[in-house]
């Protein structure tokens, strides 16, 4: 269920309201003074849709953001190339010798879970 945003002209209050879209109500009474003169905040529904937003560089906080904002940027190309440069190294054997009597163990193939 949406949430809808609005914006009192009477006591200039903000206040949220929740229901389906086939109940969408352009001006309904505020909660606060009960005037009818309300209007839809969009810019505040806007920002609780976090899938239809980018953020700007100042608004980034964790290092999750900086690194879901770069792979976005990426093309599949460049995922693919990236991928493969981080994963070359699990199917190369190791060139450095090992000290005498000891072998290297072979790796298991990955245990599927379902």
């Amino acid at each position: 269920m949406p949430t809808y945003s609005y914006q009192c002209q009477d006591c200039s209050k903000e206040f949220e309201l929740f229901f389906y879209i086939r109940d969408y109500i352009e001006s309904p009474k505020c909660c606060y003074c009960k005037s009818k003169n309300t209007t839809r905040a969009y810019n505040k529904d806007v920002l609780t849709q976090s899938a239809s937003v980018r953020k700007a560089d100042s608004e980034l906080k964790t290092i999750g953001d900086i690194a879901n904002r770069n792979r976005d940027r990426l093309s599949e190309d460049e995922k693919i190339a990236l991928h493969n440069k981080h994963n070359e190294y699990k199917n190369e054997t190791p060139k450095t010798e090992l000290p005498k009597g000891m072998k290297r163990m072979k790796k298991q193939p990955k245990t599927k879970w379902y």
